[in-house]
């Protein structure tokens, strides 16, 4: 496989030094592995922490700004974060006001954030924590206990960041997290696997003609393989599933995420597919998000997240944002 990179060692370090000549307004420790808004602590405000494997971009790092995550800990490719970063992430955003971990739910994240939150809080700094886990696609993974956290991360970030830069206590911030998370469904399709790399070749074997349901952000296996379909009977599979452990009562926000390697050419004809599903099942869409940010590096691919929402959940997301991968309204 060629990829635009040095040596697969030096990656991570690579694209962080990017990101900090193309972002003057983030402050990117690339020694130390955390990205952090330039005017952190904001006085006042909770700090909101997050992270995760490389290799997902935009999340998490470029989700860092007014309106979002306070900082992000990028670890190696599809591999956690160490606690060390957390901790230091935590210190640069906490203002006296207390940080809000929010972690996605795979086995290396979730016990490095609780370690992380231990060590913050013996240092005074007050930690809570918010758990990321709407993927509907399989139960377990080769990655976690219970449901993956994908697209609806996103969803959490916006709604308790859009909270959080207008003061709300941590509790509440929590809170609105906690629901968010509760009112959201993903579920994924692979058209090609992933190629990391320190592979530099295909992580898994998917035949030309085939298409995986379900497919986790780091290539774990989804349901099942079908022969490939088109993207009406994709998206019909897709939203059905999302909407079969969903069932939402009010207006959803749709996310048609692209897993990487899937131009905008056909996530925007799969988004009009989704919403030809959605008004035939009789769900109102209130907002609809398209393009690649819960990516899988080079996989093609893309993923529906429904997050059931009501009004004060819907100002939120419209409320300004300022991220290198998410802005309106700022």
């Amino acid at each position: 496989m060629k990829m635009l990179i040095n040596v697969p060692e030096t990656v991570v370090a690579d694209a962080l030094r990017g990101m900090a000549v193309a972002h003057p307004e983030l402050t990117v420790d690339v020694e130390h592995r955390v990205i952090v808004r330039r005017d952190a602590p904001v006085p006042g405000k909770v700090g909101l922490v997050s992270g995760g494997g490389s290799g997902h971009e935009p999340l998490h790092g470029g989700f860092v700004g007014q309106g979002m995550l306070d900082a992000a800990c990028p670890g190696e490719v599809f591999t956690s974060p160490v606690p060390d970063q957390m901790v230091r992430a935590a210190a640069a955003v906490d203002s006296g006001a207390g940080v809000l971990f929010i972690v996605k739910n795979y086995t290396g994240d979730v016990l490095n954030f609780d370690m992380a939150a231990e060590l913050a809080e013996d240092e005074g700094i007050q930690v809570a924590k918010v758990l990321v886990n709407d993927d509907v696609a399989v139960t377990d993974s080769l990655y976690t206990a219970g449901r993956r956290g994908t697209g609806g991360t996103l969803f959490v970030e916006k709604i308790a960041g859009a909270a959080a830069e207008e003061g709300a206590p941590l509790e509440q911030v929590q809170s609105i997290a906690r629901q968010v998370n509760q009112s959201s469904r993903s579920f994924g399709v692979a058209l090609s696997a992933v190629s990391t790399p320190a592979k530099g070749s295909p992580t898994f074997d998917l035949p030309a003609g085939e298409l995986e349901l379900g497919i986790g952000i780091h290539g774990e296996p989804g349901r099942e393989r079908r022969p490939m379909m088109t993207a009406g009977e994709i998206a019909e599979v897709t939203v059905d599933a999302v909407l079969e452990d969903l069932r939402p009562q009010r207006p959803v926000l749709a996310l048609v995420n692209g897993m990487g390697a899937t131009p905008l050419l056909e996530l925007y004809g799969f988004a009009a597919e989704a919403h030809r599903v959605l008004a035939q099942r009789n769900v109102a869409v209130a907002r609809t998000l398209v393009g690649n940010y819960v990516t899988s590096l080079d996989m093609a691919g893309a993923s529906v997240t429904l997050c059931q929402v009501d009004e004060e959940l819907l100002r939120l997301w419209d409320a300004p944002v300022a991220t290198a991968g998410l802005r309106w309204g700022a």
